[in-house]
């Protein structure tokens, strides 16, 4: 596996590939790696000659300073992992690297009418700072197609929106959330998790299959669902920020003739602060 910490080493492998005639994909991560971000590796791999995976804890999308600098790194075994499986490059770039001039002055892009709700309510400031960071990481590497979680489901849709709006000649794939076997959905904020915690914290998942079977069974009062659950999770423990029944294509509230829906949550369960989603197709 190449290790690349350079642009201009990473554009002269980049070129080098496709030249051969290789397809790229690009699997954006902020390190600290687990069994969910190899998926998405394992993904790329089936529709790309070579896989590159970029470590890079972005501070521009933490608007918590306290939660930037306790975000684990794991370097050397985030390393281990991505040669386990046959990863073609790892690009590990510096904070200079990537914010040359600092982040005060930085060009930031932002993609309305995604990033306005949901998480960034909660998160001031932080989907500027994802598709900043993820705009230059295509600008460096070019990929062919990138990859990534349908776990962070509103980022999934706001890059897809990015790419099209700044006409980005990358092919954006999303993958489904891998889960531990109690249904958690694996994140690198898990650890932070006590192990009664982590059992309690499956309790997401199913409340997000409960309202999916009522609404199935054609329950329109979303309101009365998304409050049920508030509830239930408050009861449980946790700590809500929301639980929102929205379309699926862009995320506005769902109306009962819409078909396509998500359910997304967030919630907190002591140090973490957890989300999740679950789609739900009426047709």
């Amino acid at each position: 596996m190449k290790k690349i910490t350079t642009v201009t080493e990473l554009r002269q492998q980049i070129t080098q590939w496709k030249k051969a005639g290789q397809r790229v994909a690009l699997v954006p991560t902020m390190g600290n790696l687990h069994q969910g971000h190899l998926s998405l590796v394992e993904t790329a791999k089936q529709i790309a000659d070579k896989v590159i995976v970029s470590l890079f804890v972005n501070p521009l999308q933490f608007d918590d300073k306290t939660d930037l600098s306790a975000y684990p790194r794991t370097l050397d075994a985030d390393i281990e992992q991505l040669i386990s499986v046959e990863c073609a490059g790892v690009f590990i770039p510096t904070v200079q690297t990537m914010y040359p001039e600092g982040m005060d002055g930085q060009a930031k892009i932002t993609v309305p009418a995604i990033d306005d709700k949901l998480c960034g309510q909660a998160r001031p400031g932080h989907f500027d700072g994802v598709a900043t960071v993820v705009a230059k990481l295509f600008n460096m590497v070019q990929p062919d197609v990138a990859v990534f979680g349908e776990k962070d489901y509103q980022q999934l849709l706001l890059i897809k929106k990015m790419v099209i709006d700044l006409n980005f000649a990358t092919e954006i794939i999303g993958a489904a959330t891998f889960r531990e076997k109690n249904g958690l959905a694996m994140s690198s904020r898990n650890q932070y998790l006590t192990e009664q915690q982590r059992q309690q914290a499956a309790s997401l998942y199913r409340i997000l299959n409960d309202i999916k079977i009522k609404l199935i069974k054609g329950e329109t009062d979303f309101s009365k669902l998304e409050q049920q659950a508030i509830a239930e999770l408050k009861q449980l423990g946790f700590e809500p920020d929301y639980v929102d029944i929205r379309h699926a294509g862009n995320l506005t509230p769902a109306k009962s003739s819409d078909k396509a829906l998500r359910v997304l949550l967030a919630a907190r369960l002591g140090r973490a602060r957890l989300i999740d989603n679950i789609a739900c197709d009426l047709d």
